[in-house]
């Protein structure tokens, strides 16, 4: 997390304000067009870019308590109301070393994307 807050100047100058929520907060994006996550991922190997295909073969767990009311069953159910737009999740690896500037291009081609308006 301190890395990540190290780039934030960054990300700033790109228009990117960060939104930091404590697990099994309620998402605070409620009606947003377009949301790019930055969250830790277990399974993948290196920085990468999940869309909203990969987000459909998420594996969700059953929930058993409200406490396992987590990201992915957030994002699905606020998409079911139609209340969340495109979502991205750029996932960082649970273990490992992370590549910073793997992220930065992520970023970047996020932002060229909106300058585009697509």
């Amino acid at each position: 997390m301190a890395d990540i807050i190290k780039l934030e100047p960054w990300y700033e100058d790109l228009g990117i304000n960060f939104v930091y929520i404590k697990p099994n907060q309620d998402l605070p994006f409620v009606g947003e067009k377009r949301v790019v996550i930055l969250d830790v991922v277990k399974g993948i190997n290196e920085v990468k870019l999940i869309t909203e295909d990969d987000l459909k073969r998420l594996k969700l767990h059953d929930s058993s308590s409200v406490h396992d009311y987590d990201l992915g069953f957030q994002i699905e159910y606020l998409k079911k109301l139609k209340k969340l737009g495109d979502v991205y999740i750029i996932g960082i690896p649970f273990e490992g070393d992370v590549n910073y500037s793997s992220i930065q291009s992520i970023v970047k081609k996020l932002v060229a994307q909106d300058m585009q308006g697509s």
